[in-house]
C-alpha cells in the first residue's frame, strides 16, 4: 500500500471537504431553482450527497483516511490510529476546505461568495437528530473497517442518503460540514448561531459510537471445542 507524505494527506481532506460541501450546498441551490416542492428538493439534495460521498472516499480514502470530518478524525485519534498533532491539522483543512466548498458553489451559481444563513436549526429533538447521526455514521464506519473495508464508501453513502430522510435535522453529522453550511443562506443553510448545538451533538454522538463500537467489534472469547460426553450403560 502506498504512504503519502502528510502534505498530501491534508490537501486530500481539504479538497475531498470542499467538493463534499460544494455537492451539498451547490445540489440544494439547483434544488430550490427547479422546484418548490420542498421533499421533491430534498430528494435532489440527497441523492448527490450520497453519490459523492461513494467517489471522494473511494478515490481519496487510500490518501488520507478519507475523514472529511472532525468527528471521524477525533475519533481515529482516540484509537491512537492519528497522532493529536496530526488531528488538529487535519480539522483545520477540513474546516477551511469545507468553507472553500461553499464559495465554489455559490461562484458556480453567481451568488454572493459568502451570504450568512438565515435559516433556524436548534431546539432539542434537531440537536438529538445530529447524535442520532453522528453515532449512527461513526458505527458504521468501525463496523464497516472491521467486516467490509473495501465496501466503506458505499457503506458510508448510504448511511448518508438514509440519514437525510430519518433525522430530523437531515443529517449534517459533520462539524466542518456544518460550519461551512453556516454561509449559505440558501437550502442547505443553517444560522451560524444554532452551530454550537449543532457541533456539541455530533461530537458527543461520534464519541458515543466510538464507545459502543469499540466494546461490541471487540474479538470475540476463543472459546474449547464443544465436548459431548457419552455416558455409558
Amino acid at each position: 500500500m502506498d504512504t503519502f507524505d502528510f502534505s498530501r494527506r491534508l490537501t486530500a481532506e481539504a479538497l475531498g471537504t470542499g467538493v463534499l460541501v460544494a455537492t451539498v450546498v451547490g445540489s440544494g441551490i439547483m434544488a430550490e431553482t427547479l422546484t418548490k416542492d420542498i421533499a421533491l428538493a430534498l430528494l435532489c439534495n440527497t441523492l448527490p450527497t450520497g453519490a459523492i460521498l461513494v467517489v471522494l472516499i473511494t478515490v481519496l480514502g487510500p490518501i488520507s483516511g478519507a475523514h472529511f470530518n472532525p468527528a471521524v478524525t477525533l475519533v481515529f485519534t482516540g484509537k491512537r490510529e492519528l497522532p493529536p498533532q496530526e488531528a488538529v491539522l487535519y480539522v483545520i483543512a477540513q474546516i477551511a476546505g469545507g468553507i472553500a466548498g461553499t464559495m465554489a458553489a455559490h461562484l458556480m451559481f453567481a451568488l454572493p461568495v459568502v451570504d450568512f444563513s438565515m435559516k433556524t436549526r436548534t431546539g432539542g429533538a434537531q440537536w438529538f437528530a445530529e447524535f442520532v447521526a453522528a453515532f449512527g455514521l461513526i458505527a458504521t464506519i468501525l463496523a464497516g473497517i472491521r467486516f467490509q473495508r473495501t465496501a466503506v464508501p458505499w457503506l458510508v453513502g448510504l448511511f448518508i442518503t438514509a440519514a437525510y430522510w430519518f433525522t430530523a435535522s437531515t443529517s449534517f453529522a459533520n462539524p466542518a460540514v456544518a460550519i461551512a453550511r453556516s454561509l449559505t443562506n440558501t437550502f442547505a443553510g443553517i444560522r451560524p448561531m444554532d452551530l454550537p448545538g449543532f457541533i456539541v451533538a455530533e461530537l458527543c454522538g461520534a464519541f458515543v459510537g466510538m464507545l459502543l463500537m469499540n466494546w461490541l467489534l471487540g474479538r470475540p472469547e476463543v472459546r474449547g471445542p464443544v465436548k459431548i460426553v457419552e455416558t455409558s450403560r
